[in-house]
């Protein structure tokens, strides 16, 4: 390459007065690093029309750079050759729905979410092909994805046959190449707009470093390249970014910019001492009442605090949120409206929703090679966000099992088409599910009504029945909220869309009190976003203490010999990450007792409807872990001891239903009750009926 003595010497000067121990650096770890990193803002302090040239002109200008660094005088014998030069942090972000075609060859930067990332592979640029004549060697350069061989045939004067030739792999240059998709970020995207994507390729030392899931942004030079069709070359191109550098955006909320104005009014109402009311009237304000729901809601969006152990333990902050109901009582907004007010929220709808695409899925790659790639599903895009999954209850069992990895230990393996990988989930799980027979029994354990696995029921931190039930007064709110919410609906669309209406402005908001948020949804977006971002708590010792009392006077109730047990150690990270998110509601760096009173009040609110054995009345966390209460397991065993007994003593070892029936009910067993124990045995192959006889018999299991 030739290049301009003056600029040459320009861009050396460049080198030299900002990145000198930078490239003393990289000539001390050369060939393992072979990238120098250039910040943009540098280079338009030095010289703004090397940076303009940058953007308009930026293969030229980076291969100038590149030749520059490599012919600067170092105290080291390396020959840098294959030295890059990364540039960051360049102004021209363009969002990948507004790439046009004015944006071909210039140097740009895209901000997304990595879909799907292929292997690293060798790519060849420069082929050596061996004549099969003459034997000698011609060398072709390969910008393309195809092979090309020497059109003018042997370099050979003698020869100058156009083949037949052979590649020299050993005589070839290679270089590691790999493709991926950014896709634009869930939370970027406006209504219910598809998200766009565009192919990315990645050379050198920049692969392997994207994984599926990455919140990244990629710097790069915006090439076209020709559709292929069967009859030749279309006339429309698709767009591919040739990466020059990755920036980035692991921390949490990053995306989101905040104004100094706008962390004033951030920080002005996190000292308002009605910020957890206004907080709670803000979200879904349309949906009345189910305050205490609304509230664990909060501080799901608020999250705990993560916790990275000296031996890589990772602890998880994010709240895990369930809503198990009758229909109607609102589940779906709810779901849907926290999917909106969170900086990063994706929904799903269980029914629709395979395992694969809510965890990953080896697809094989539509860009160029056919090669297997994962590709991220809606818990992976959801990463250090909120995951809403509707209708779990629809779910097949295969696929609520993918779900265990992912709530506890917030990471996604994947194991199939030969690629063994792992990916991040760090969100908080927002699920709503359905009873099994329509309406919620309160006589039924939860486990039998939600057709859902006790392990994955337990990995939820709070679990909430909402009940449709009767209540004169509490009806009539409803249907007033309900009204006026359409009432209100009713003024703004009557005023919009006819010309002659005599309605005005000023009564349509007097109108909208009842719907208006406290806050607005994208201040209190920024205030979540400022929250997570700023605010560590530590708890208080007093607060500390509070916790451990509660768990303890809890669990000594399931010290006698055949009592529940009513909490377990689960139970207990639940607490500690309620407490910390309510302190990071008000902004707080101390977890005080206020904190550790409303977190175990939350608690024991879940606790007793969805804890309680309907039968004792007593707190039993085996309803949620295992799906039987304590008492039905005592009461399963009666039964078991009265079908041994019978059918021990009776012909062909049988133990016949009336004298199962007649034994259970002087044991104080209801009819009804022995129904719901024997579909319980039967089903998990406890006991059988054996052909043509009408009772029952042990399994020999």
């Amino acid at each position: 390459m030739v290049v301009d003595e003056k600029w040459n010497k320009k861009l050396k000067d460049f080198l030299k007065r900002y990145h000198q121990d930078d490239i003393l650096e990289l000539a001390n770890s050369y060939p393992d690093k072979r990238s120098l990193t250039v910040n943009y803002d540098k280079l338009e302090v030095f010289d703004r029309d090397i940076a303009r040239d940058l953007m308009e002109d930026p293969e030229s200008v980076i291969l100038s750079l590149e030749f520059a660094l490599k012919d600067m005088d170092l105290p080291t014998s390396k020959n840098m050759e294959n030295a890059h030069v990364r540039v960051i942090n360049i102004p021209n972000r363009i969002p990948i729905r507004d790439l046009r075609s004015k944006h071909l060859s210039k140097f740009i930067a895209i901000e997304g979410m990595i879909r799907r990332a292929t292997e690293v592979r060798p790519r060849i640029t420069k082929a050596a092909f061996k004549c099969m004549r003459c034997d000698t060697i011609t060398y072709v350069e390969q910008p393309g994805n195809k092979l090309d061989e020497p059109y003018s045939g042997c370099e050979n004067e003698n020869c100058g046959k156009r083949g037949p030739f052979k590649l020299v792999i050993e005589q070839s240059e290679f270089i590691d190449s790999q493709k991926g998709q950014i896709q634009e970020s869930p939370e970027s995207l406006k209504g219910g707009s598809n998200p766009q994507s565009i192919e990315i390729n990645f050379n050198d030392d920049l692969t392997g470093q994207i994984s599926p899931g990455d919140r990244v942004i990629v710097n790069g030079i915006l090439r076209s390249v020709p559709r292929a069709l069967r009859e030749g070359k279309s006339t429309f191109y698709d767009l591919v970014l040739d990466a020059n550098s990755i920036e980035r955006l692991d921390q949490e909320y990053d995306e989101l910019d905040i104004t100094a104005e706008e962390e004033e009014q951030i920080l002005e109402l996190s000292r308002d001492p009605e910020v957890y009311d206004k907080i709670v009237a803000s979200i879904a304000p349309t949906i009345y009442g189910n305050e205490h729901v609304k509230r664990a809601l909060m501080y799901q969006l608020f999250s705990g605090v993560v916790k990275q152990f000296p031996d890589g333990t990772r602890t998880r902050g994010d709240i895990h949120v369930i809503l198990v109901g009758d229909p109607g009582v609102a589940k779906s907004q709810l779901l849907r409206y926290i999917v909106k007010l969170s900086p990063r929220g994706v929904f799903a709808s269980g029914k629709s929703a395979s395992a694969s695409g809510l965890t990953a899925a080896a697809v094989k790659d539509d860009m160029g090679d056919g090669r297997w790639t994962i590709e991220g599903g809606a818990l992976v895009m959801a990463d250090m966000g909120i995951a809403a999954v509707d209708e779990m209850d629809k779910m097949r069992d295969e696929d609520k099992s993918s779900l265990h990895e992912a709530m506890e230990q917030q990471t996604i393996s994947i194991a199939k088409a030969g690629i063994i990988a792992t990916l991040k989930s760090r969100c908080a799980l927002l699920g709503a599910a359905n009873p099994v027979y329509g309406r919620f029994n309160r006589y039924e354990s939860l486990a039998d009504q939600i057709d859902m696995p006790p392990a994955l029921l337990s990995r939820f931190d709070l679990i909430f029945l909402l009940l449709d039930v009767p209540e004169s007064q509490m009806d009539t709110k409803i249907a007033e909220h309900v009204l006026q919410t359409h009432y209100a609906g009713e003024l703004m669309q009557h005023k919009n869309n006819i010309s002659s209406s005599d309605i005005t402005q000023e009564y349509i908001d007097s109108q909208m009190t009842n719907v208006i948020p406290e806050i607005d949804p994208d201040l209190l977006r920024k205030y979540v976003a400022y929250s997570r971002r700023n605010v560590y708590p530590i708890m208080d010792d007093d607060a500390r203490m509070h916790l451990v009392d509660f768990y303890t006077s809890l669990r000594k109730q399931g010290e006698g010999k055949n009592t529940p047990i009513p909490v377990t150690a689960r139970q207990l990270e639940a607490l500690i990450r309620l407490a910390e998110a309510s302190a990071r509601v008000r902004l707080s760096n101390r977890v005080t007792m206020d904190d550790a009173i409303r977190t175990t009040d939350i608690t024991m609110e879940c606790l007793k409807n969805v804890g309680i054995d309907p039968t004792t009345g007593m707190l039993d966390a085996s309803i949620i872990n295992s799906g039987v209460s304590q008492s039905q397991r005592d009461k399963i065993g009666v039964v078991k001891d009265i079908i041994r007994t019978i059918s021990e003593r009776s012909q062909g070892g049988v133990a016949s239903r009336k004298e199962v029936q007649a034994e259970a009910e002087k044991s104080g067993i209801s009819a009804e009750e022995l129904e719901v124990y024997i579909h319980k045995m039967s089903s998990k192959g406890d006991i059988y009926s054996p052909p043509g006889s009408d009772g029952y018999k042990l399994s020999s299991k």
